[in-house]
């Protein structure tokens, strides 16, 4: 059984300067080096949503997602973002925490929106579990196949 994280979740005006840093740092190590896809992760939408941080009992962060309001990027929707685990934290059930504590708190934060995410396709099955369904094709996201999911209101 995974060990439980701490988990914290905060605005972007929350954050330490060593707290953002290492939250970077973690985004960039798995999607731009580990998984070669070159885009803008800087994007300007970190200033206006949450940010899900889960650490561990030393304090060293594990995961991460960005939980972004309806109208930012859907305009029905809220949104979960940039979902990732330390390459080292995988394989212990920490995935499925860090998708709960994800869905939990965009529940609490924009309550009555369904919930849309951009997932790669090789996660599809992780977010079915949560009630996500595909709603588009797959495609290209710099150069990983991903695919719409959307999690209704009702889904439990």
């Amino acid at each position: 059984m995974a060990s439980l994280l701490q988990w914290q979740c905060h605005p972007f005006e929350g954050f330490t300067p060593h707290a953002l840093y290492e939250m970077l740092q973690l985004r960039d190590r798995v999607f731009v080096l580990e998984q070669q896809s070159i885009y803008g992760d800087v994007d300007g939408v970190d200033l206006h949503c949450h940010h899900l941080l889960g650490r561990d009992d030393q304090g060293r962060l594990l995961g991460y997602a960005r939980l972004i309001a309806p109208g930012s990027k859907y305009p029905d929707a809220a949104a979960i973002g940039r979902v990732v685990l330390e390459p080292a934290a995988r394989g212990k059930g920490l995935g499925n925490q860090l998708l709960a504590e994800a869905v939990a708190h965009s529940l609490r934060l924009y309550p009555g929106a369904p919930i849309m995410l951009s997932a790669q396709t090789a996660a599809q099955g992780l977010y079915e579990r949560f009630g996500f369904v595909a709603v588009s094709e797959p495609y290209d996201d710099g150069g990983i196949l991903h695919v719409d999911m959307r999690r209704s209101t009702l889904a439990a």
